[in-house]
C-alpha cells in the first residue's frame, strides 16, 4: 500500500467521523483524484471492516456507526429526550430501548427521585450511571456493537420478568405503511417485548427517520401510545401519522 493510499484512507475516516456519510464525486473532488480511485480507497476500508459501501458513496461500520449517529441531528435529538424525559415522574418505572435518540433520555432526569430503569442499552446505561438518584437494571444478552445493545433470549427473558408504566423505543425508520422498522431481527423482538411488558410506548425518533425502511417491521404505528419528533417533519407527514398514533413534535 502506497502512503498516498493511506493519507486517502485517513482522510476519509475522517470525513466519516465528522458526517457519518460521504459520496464518491464528493471525496474524489477534495483529495484531487478520481472516482476509480475512491472506489479502490472504499473497497481496501470495506475488506478492513472499517466502512460499508453504499450506492455512490459510504457510511461507518460498526460501533464506529452508532458512535458516528450519536454526533447527527444533535440538537433535534436533544429536544426530542427531553420531551420524553418530562413524561417521567419520580418512583416511575421506565424501560428504554437501544438508540441514538433514547440514550439521551436519561441525561434529562437529573432531580427526579427514584426511577426504575430498564434497559439493554450500553448507551443508555453510560448516560444513567451518572445519575445517583436512579435505580438501573441492565439486561443480559448478546452485545451487538452496531447498536450498542443486548439482545437474545437472555434478553428477552430479562425484560419479561418486569412490568413498566412507560417505555421508549427507538427506530431506524418509521412510516404509516410499514409501522416501526429496524435492520436487526433480535432489535425487533426486544422492542416489541418492552411495549408489551409497558401501560404506554413512545417511539422517540427525529424527522429524518420518517419514510426510511429497516428489514423488519416490528410493530404498526397503532400499536404504540405515540410519537416524539422534531419540526423538520412536514405538514402531511404529520397528518399521516396523526391518522394512526398520537403524535408530539418539538
Amino acid at each position: 500500500m502506497t502512503v498516498e493510499r493511506v493519507e486517502r484512507e485517513s482522510a476519509i475516516l475522517a470525513r466519516l467521523a465528522a458526517t457519518g456519510e460521504l459520496t464518491v464525486t464528493d471525496m474524489a473532488q477534495a483529495l484531487g483524484v478520481s472516482d476509480v480511485t475512491i472506489r479502490g480507497d472504499l473497497r481496501s476500508l470495506e475488506h478492513q471492516g472499517l466502512i460499508v459501501r453504499t450506492r455512490g458513496g459510504a457510511r461507518p461500520s460498526s460501533l464506529k456507526g452508532i458512535l458516528q449517529r450519536q454526533k447527527i441531528h444533535v440538537e433535534a435529538k436533544g429536544r426530542i429526550a427531553a420531551e420524553a424525559a418530562a413524561l417521567i415522574r419520580d418512583d416511575d418505572t421506565v424501560m428504554i430501548e437501544a438508540g441514538t435518540t433514547t440514550a439521551l433520555i436519561a441525561r434529562h432526569l437529573m432531580g427526579r427521585r427514584g426511577v426504575q430503569v430498564v434497559t439493554n442499552s450500553t448507551l443508555v446505561f453510560s448516560n444513567a450511571r451518572l445519575n445517583p438518584a436512579l435505580n438501573i437494571i441492565l439486561t443480559g444478552g448478546v452485545f451487538r456493537r452496531e447498536s450498542e445493545s443486548l439482545v437474545g433470549p437472555l434478553a428477552e427473558r430479562a425484560i419479561g420478568d418486569f412490568n413498566t408504566r412507560i417505555a421508549f423505543l427507538g427506530t431506524d425508520g418509521f412510516s404509516p405503511e410499514r409501522g416501526l422498522t429496524t435492520r436487526f431481527v433480535e432489535g425487533g423482538k426486544v422492542a416489541a417485548m418492552m411495549r408489551d411488558r409497558a401501560e404506554e410506548t413512545w417511539l422517540v425518533a427525529d424527522s429524518s427517520k420518517f419514510g426510511q425502511a429497516g428489514f423488519v417491521t416490528f410493530l404498526p404505528l397503532e400499536g404504540i401510545t405515540g410519537i416524539i419528533t422534531d419540526s423538520g417533519l412536514g405538514a402531511e407527514a404529520a397528518q399521516a401519522l396523526q391518522e394512526h398514533t398520537r403524535l408530539r413534535v418539538v
